[in-house]
Parts: structure tokens; C-alpha cells; sequence
């Protein structure tokens, strides 16, 4: 999907269900073990009502929310957020989204993700992306010597990624 970048235009809320699994999944996964994480009796004797999401999960989310906008050929250049309001398991995070800036092919967006408190996250998203359809950009052609009679064939960006041994790639 290749996205038109310009600025003032919105991108389509995501809400996102703050479950238990997913904040401590989160948290292991970026190996944060504190505590208030995973340990929601921990987390009481701290002062919270209960677990909450850690910035690490949170800034995954937001890289997330603009790179299914913008599409497979998105890059985040700069993820810079800042955190407010917790996520507690049971609450629902909406995503919003505005393009502030555009400079070619690179587009700042300026994100907020509230929840039932108040607003979770605030930042801006530096993302590029490459024009899809400008010829070349990205294409590339890979045949699988021996894999049929006219040998297997990838076309496309999607080659690019493909590392097969024996395998000739052209451009």
C-alpha cells in the first residue's frame, strides 16, 4: 500500500483491548521484569490498582499504528513518546494520528493514545516511505535453479528478502 504523505491529514483510529496477557507479554518480551508488570499484588503494595503496560510495549504500538498505515514500504526513522495516563488490563487504548510535516517521501506524525483515564502516550512518529510504484525502487527478480522446468521465481520488493543458496538474483 503506498499512502499519499500530506500534512493535516488524519489516520484511522486503532483501539487496541489493554489485556493482562498483553502488558506482561510485553514486558518480557522487551525483558522488563519489574514488577508492576506482571505482579498485580506487587503492583497494589506499590501504589497502582494493578499491573500496567511499560513504555517499551507501548512504543511498539505506536511504531505499529503508523507502519500498518503507511503500509509494507514504511520506515520509522524516530519514535519519540512520552507516557501519561497508565494502561490497567481491561482498558481500551485508541490510537489517533495526524501528519504534521511532510519533507518527500518522510512524514512526521504527531500520535496520542488515550485510554479510560486520560491519555496514555503523546509523541511524534518520524516515518519514510518509498514509493512503491516509482519503477525499480526496490524490484528485483530471484530464480531457484532446479526448483521446475521453468525454475521457481519471486518477482518484486518481496525478493529482496529472499536468501536462497545457488539462487541467481537479477535487477
Amino acid at each position: 500500500m503506498t499512502t499519499a504523505l500530506t500534512a493535516g491529514t488524519e489516520l484511522p483510529p486503532l483501539e487496541i483491548p489493554v489485556t493482562r496477557t498483553l502488558i506482561v507479554a510485553g514486558a518480557l518480551a522487551s525483558r522488563d521484569y519489574q514488577d508492576v508488570h506482571h505482579d498485580a499484588e506487587l503492583a497494589r503494595a506499590k501504589g497502582s490498582p494493578d499491573v500496567f503496560m511499560n513504555i517499551l510495549t507501548t512504543n511498539g504500538l505506536v511504531g505499529r499504528y503508523v507502519t500498518d498505515h503507511f503500509g509494507p514500504a514504511a520506515v520509522l526513522r524516530k519514535v519519540a513518546i512520552r507516557l501519561g495516563a497508565p494502561n490497567h488490563p481491561g482498558d481500551t487504548m485508541v490510537l489517533t494520528g495526524r501528519i504534521e510535516a511532510v519533507d518527500g517521501d518522510t512524514a512526521t506524525v504527531r500520535v496520542v493514545g488515550a485510554n479510560g483515564i486520560g491519555r496514555h502516550v503523546t509523541g511524534t512518529v518520524t516515518v519514510t516511505v518509498a514509493d512503491a510504484r516509482v519503477p525499480g525502487a526496490g524490484a528485483a527478480e530471484v530464480r531457484v535453479p532446479g526448483a521446475g522446468a521453468d525454475d521457481a521465481c519471486v518477482r518484486g520488493a518481496e525478493a529482496a528478502d529472499v536468501r536462497v543458496p545457488g539462487a541467481e538474483v537479477t535487477s
